[in-house]
């Protein structure tokens, strides 16, 4: 299914993007063979994303130290790891569509860079949470 996403990606971002997939463990390519990819194919910055919904310990510990490592063999390259997918509308519209419900109520824009947590923690979606890092943006000179 990677092989058909990043497809999909590929095709999505245009030929300027270099989109290519990975595993962190047990299948093949992994991540320093996906990163060697991006390079030769032209990338000098690569982004990185787990392919995940919730942040774990793989999406924000393992990978972000096998891209580390990984990136250690082209020092010329910048890169980053971005957050599992945490919270977002356009997931919850996915999930309506494939249960065949429809979206009754649209959530975007100041709407969705809210915490969906009843009690506002902005903890439970980690380094996922769009309340977070709306938040951030916001600051003066960007995120912090």
């Amino acid at each position: 299914m990677l092989l058909c996403m990043s497809n999909l990606l590929q095709t999505m971002a245009g030929s300027g993007v270099v989109v290519t997939f990975a595993h962190m463990e047990l299948a093949d390519p992994d991540i320093a063979r996906g990163f060697a990819d991006c390079v030769h194919g032209g990338a000098t910055d690569v982004i990185v994303f787990p392919y995940m919904l919730s942040p774990g310990r793989h999406s924000t510990t393992d990978i972000p130290r096998m891209v580390s490592e990984a990136a250690r063999s082209f020092p010329h390259v910048t890169f980053s790891v971005t957050p599992a997918f945490g919270v977002h509308e356009k997931l919850a519209e996915l999930i309506l569509d494939r249960a065949g419900i429809e979206v009754v109520t649209s959530v975007d824009g100041a709407e969705a860079d809210r915490c969906w947590d009843p009690d506002c923690s902005e903890k439970l979606c980690g380094d996922a949470c769009r309340a977070k890092t709306a938040r951030q943006t916001a600051l003066p000179g960007g995120k912090s």
